[in-house]
């Protein structure tokens, strides 16, 4: 992550700025789970129950905070398929299978190990972690470097200076990252339009169609002649008339996709930054983690994070 400074009032020193990781708990735990069940590894604790997803989200949690060295962590998740937008939207990700069933225990299980690490979680019942990751980019953007582990592209609105993506790819150590610039350069607009393409394209995964007939190109097209949704409808006679008709006939439901495709940032939550500052990892630490059915992830953490000197050595041998 790029290390940013700012002049400290009292001292008249620079001093730097605090670098906040945020992880996209769901996101994380559902990749972990499909990268292994694909082949049968399920791993089980003493009980029985699958824990995959749970020590593959904490390898990838683990390997970003080694990687990328952040002062402050947090962890923010989804708390069930029901959220505002399915109010808005009927279809609303109503085309998403049900998780299979090794999967279900492990959602509890992985918010718990968030809180072995001694990590801060952040969840709200009908509240998307989308819009819990933008909220606290918005609250802290301005203090803070913000990188935001993920697989969901939908995040990229979210780019600022000082707010980074890092995109999961192969294996826990593997990310593609994004700032401002990048997406500018590829996009050829602002992070902020995102929302705009994609009211026009849709989402097939979320379930919402945009308007129909009209594909990433002549979106991308659209945003960068005219800027955004309502740019392109004050110039509706200047489109051709194909594109002008599949607009008109779709209007409602190109602002509704809008509308569900733009990341709520002004959800309140009670926090403050100090309560998300990296732990200290001990022996207790990954004692905590064996016993809860965690030696693979007990090991990464032995691994990434070695006992200092004055420490009691790691367990387990």
């Amino acid at each position: 992550m790029n290390t940013m400074e700012k002049l400290d009032t009292v001292s008249g020193k620079e001093t730097e700025r605090p670098k906040l990781l945020l992880i996209d708990g769901m996101a994380v735990l559902f990749r972990a789970f499909f990268a292994t069940s694909v082949y049968g590894r399920y791993m089980r604790n003493a009980e029985g129950i699958p824990t995959n997803a749970v020590q593959g989200f904490l390898g990838h949690a683990l390997s970003a905070q080694s990687m990328f060295r952040p002062t402050h962590i947090a962890v923010c998740w989804d708390m069930g398929a029901y959220t505002f937008r399915n109010d808005l939207y009927e279809g609303y990700k109503a085309n998403r299978p049900e998780p299979p069933e090794e999967m279900k225990p492990q959602f509890d299980m992985g918010r718990e190990s968030a809180y072995l690490l001694g990590w801060k979680s952040f969840g709200m019942n009908g509240v998307e972690a989308d819009d819990l990751i933008g909220s606290l980019i918005t609250r802290w953007k301005d203090e803070a470097d913000i990188l935001v582990v993920t697989g969901d592209r939908d995040l990229l609105q979210l780019l600022a200076p000082g707010v980074q993506i890092a995109f999961m790819k192969k294996g826990h150590t593997v990310f593609d990252i994004y700032t401002d610039e990048r997406f500018r350069e590829e996009y050829g607009f602002e992070p902020g339009q995102f929302v705009d393409l994609k009211a026009f394209m849709g989402d097939s995964s979320d379930g919402y169609p945009g308007v129909k007939g009209i594909g990433p190109k002549t979106a991308t097209g659209l945003i960068l002649e005219y800027g955004s949704v309502e740019g392109v409808l004050q110039h509706l006679d200047d489109l051709k008339p194909a594109v002008r008709k599949k607009i008109t006939e779709q209007l409602d439901m190109l602002h509704l996709s809008r509308e569900l495709a733009e990341i709520d940032c002004h959800v309140v939550f009670d926090a403050d930054m100090d309560e998300l500052e990296v732990p200290e990892y001990g022996p207790d630490t990954a004692r905590a983690l064996e016993a809860e059915g965690y030696p693979t992830a007990a090991k990464r953490l032995m691994n990434l994070f070695p006992v200092s000197g004055e420490q009691e050595e790691w367990p387990f041998g």
